[in-house]
């Protein structure tokens, strides 16, 4: 979680909704990144995304068998579907996001019976250091 964390703390600097994840399978960091919505032009830019395509290119294989996400912030339900696609294996994060959140609020799409694949899920890692972070960020700019 502390490379996460980095990448998330990279992320606001950048002008970004600090938000970060990493992909590892059996202790090997296979990607680290972070939200890049702004700087890429893409709304689907989001850490967990960049993560999970650059560890997929690396693997050479869209599915993602025993590897592990560890994300900041409880992914939204475009990453929970793409981390159900991609059969990630646990998913740990940080900051639970009761507004936007799709694994415990909202949706909850791994519960849901059209839902695949659904990971080990392992919330609050990080959570006190994460969660300060994005209000740091949203004060500053209100």
């Amino acid at each position: 979680m502390r490379v996460a964390l980095d990448e998330a703390a990279a992320a606001a600097r950048d002008g970004e909704v600090p938000v970060g994840a990493v992909v590892s399978r059996g202790g090997e960091l296979l990607s680290a990144a972070r939200n890049r919505m702004r700087d890429m032009s893409d709304p689907t830019a989001h850490a967990e995304i960049v993560a999970l395509r650059e560890a997929a290119a690396k693997l050479g294989d869209c599915r993602l068998d025993g590897c592990d996400l560890w994300v900041t912030l409880e992914p939204c339900a475009m990453c929970a579907g793409a981390i159900a696609l991609a059969r990630i294996e646990r998913l740990y994060f940080a900051a639970a996001d009761a507004k936007g959140g799709a694994v415990l609020h909202g949706p909850r799409l791994f519960a849901q019976p059209t839902c695949h694949h659904a990971p080990e899920i392992y919330p609050g890692i990080g959570e006190e250091e994460a969660a300060a972070m994005l209000r740091a960020f949203f004060r500053a700019r209100r």
